[in-house]
């Protein structure tokens, strides 16, 4: 005899399939997907893109990006960034580097173009990658975040350098400084003086290549979190002192570290505070490991610095004395609003002033009524019970230092039509 709960099951379905319904599908899991056409990719990479099937209107997107050698695939197979991307709803992109140094597929940290902003390789392919996916899946332009394994590493330090604007942190295992290689010559180990083991400039030095970076650019610069293994030969150990020599001179911070200690067995951790105590460059020193970061729970480590580990928006992190500080922005939202029985209409106008252009935006309000946009122009705006984004569309991401640009919205309500008492650009309040 069939179970009674099977029997209903059959029933349902054949009364579904009788009125002409079909059942409706399993949720499919989210996977790995490439995308073949994502914008400019002067390096000719791969891309390949992690998207949870939870998350909020505007996630974060974080860059995994994997040793000489390997792959993006690769990396998401081996590292742990997507199952943390499961549980906190960050998307994560994973580019597959395609050039050629003597040393297999390495992203390109060497060449004269991919130490220019804007200059091409593999740097540009990147930066449009993140784009994508702000475009095609809402990506905060506010919470973007680099991180890597080996020559992904030497890319994240690459990365902060080229593009502060673009990347709010970085996390880079067993990586070199911006500007350590002097050609595709000086790449392959054995034959760099980069990672042969004699490198050796002062902070000032190493500060000043960062500052050539992005000449002019006066803007928030990226904290960094740097990990590497006391063992390592393939990348020196004596690197990292070089790394936290260049990060701590852009952030104009003393070489002696505000604090240190040992948050597990074998990591020794030394931080380096501004005077506000907001730590701009972390460092890990891993006990006795060789070439092999990241290795278990270090992945969860460096979300927990770039502040991505806060399951309930609002709520604190369990890692707030290492978490990216937020960027202040200098800001002036105008809006002004015409209504009509239980419609209306709103003109907002976001004002940069500060010094610096404000490149990628998304200002957040929440309503104190009951309104609900249905429309939107000129800003691509999304809306969660009262909470409400509006995000830059592609001809007005750039506001220059001194300017404005404004977006309008349709929408209705009931009760009053109250205006919004206040508003965050990028994460930082407005006046």
């Amino acid at each position: 005899m069939a179970h009674p709960k099977a029997a209903l099951a059959v029933t349902v379905a054949a009364i579904l399939a009788a009125v002409g319904v079909a059942p409706a599908p399993p949720a499919a899991a989210a996977t790995l997907t490439e995308v073949t056409d994502f914008g400019a990719n002067p390096g000719g990479m791969r891309m390949h893109v992690y998207v949870p099937d939870s998350r909020p209107a505007a996630p974060a997107i974080v860059v995994a990006m994997h040793g000489c050698g390997g792959s993006g695939p690769g990396f998401y197979s081996s590292s742990e960034f997507a199952r943390l991307a499961d549980r906190l709803g960050f998307v994560v992109v994973y580019p597959s580097a395609m050039q050629q140094a003597g040393f297999g597929n390495c992203f390109d940290t060497w060449s004269d173009a991919a130490k220019r902003r804007g200059g091409g390789s593999d740097p540009v392919s990147i930066v449009s990658m993140v784009t994508y996916v702000q475009q095609r899946y809402g990506g905060d332009p506010a919470r973007v975040f680099a991180t890597g394994s080996s020559s992904g590493g030497m890319m994240t330090n690459h990365m902060l350098a080229l593009y502060p604007d673009v990347f709010r942190a970085g996390a880079a295992f067993m990586g070199v400084p911006y500007d350590c290689f002097a050609g595709a010559a000086d790449y392959p180990p054995g034959a760099s003086r980069c990672t042969g083991g004699s490198m050796d400039r002062t902070p000032q030095q190493w500060g000043d290549s960062v500052r050539r970076a992005y000449p002019g650019y006066t803007g928030a610069r990226p904290p960094i979190q740097l990990w590497h293994g006391t063992a390592d030969t393939l990348v020196p150990f004596t690197l990292l002192r070089e790394s936290i020599e260049q990060w701590t001179d852009v952030f104009g911070l003393s070489q002696t570290p505000t604090s240190t200690d040992t948050p597990r067995a074998g990591w020794q951790r030394r931080r380096y505070a501004d005077g506000s105590g907001a730590v701009r460059v972390e460092a890990y020193s891993i006990e006795g490991a060789g070439h092999s970061l990241p290795s278990g729970g270090m992945a969860e480590v460096a979300i927990q610095f770039f502040g991505l580990d806060r399951t309930t928006p609002g709520s604190p992190s369990p890692s707030a004395s290492t978490s990216v500080p937020p960027v202040p922005a200098a800001c002036r939202v105008g809006f002004s609003s015409n209504g009509w029985g239980t419609g209306f209409t709103a003109e907002v106008t976001v004002t940069n002033t500060g010094t610096t252009p404000v490149n990628g935006w998304t200002l957040r309000w929440t309503w104190p009524g009951n309104q609900r946009v249905t429309n939107a122009w000129n800003a691509t705006v999304t809306q969660d019970g009262t909470s409400v984004s509006a995000r830059n569309v592609g001809w007005n991401a750039t506001i220059p230092a001194g300017r404005g640009t404004t977006f309008g919205l349709q929408g209705t309500y009931s009760g009053t039509n109250a205006p919004p008492t206040g508003f965050t650009l990028n994460g930082a309040p407005c006046t």
